[in-house]
């Protein structure tokens, strides 16, 4: 008997990562704020996943010109998926060769997002029984986000 109990939307294994559970992808501005959020099971693609943030998020933001994505993006299929969902142009961000850490432009701003995110107890694991409540948690932690910074006294 699983001590956990079950899962009603599935979850995924994701083997070239290792894990169980779900997959969260975002679309970010460039100040790391979410214009679009999608979560599916881990067993999911990159790919799969992205194609479905692009078609809901094209319809909310149809000026965006220009989306920056990770080497797990790219290929052949990816580009025509971005083609199909609108005039946008994807550009991915390599990593660098170096043997140490180094800042990319572009390809951090989305992991920051993530460690926002991830200061809400609430999404710092895979809790949810369901993909719609993670979704809203990760909407109501941006927002909490955003008032924070609203409403942040600034003294000059």
């Amino acid at each position: 008997r699983r001590k956990k109990g079950g899962s009603i939307d599935p979850q995924g294994y994701d083997a070239g990562k290792k894990v169980t559970g779900r997959k969260r992808h975002i679309l970010v501005d460039t100040l790391g704020l979410i214009l679009g959020v999608v979560v599916h099971a881990g067993n999911v693609q990159d790919r799969d996943g992205a194609a479905a943030l692009l078609r809901r998020t094209r319809r909310l933001f149809p000026f965006i010109e220009v989306i920056y994505a990770d080497g797990g993006y790219q290929g052949p299929k990816m580009a025509a998926r971005v083609a199909r969902t609108g005039t946008w142009r994807l550009e991915i961000v390599k990593r660098s060769d170096a043997p140490r850490f180094e800042v990319l432009p572009k390809r951090w701003i989305v992991e920051r997002t993530f460690a926002w995110l991830s200061r809400c107890r609430r999404l710092a694991r895979d809790f949810e029984r369901h993909v719609r409540t993670v979704v809203a948690f990760i909407r109501l932690a941006m927002i909490r986000l955003m008032l924070r910074r609203l409403t942040a006294t600034r003294s000059d």
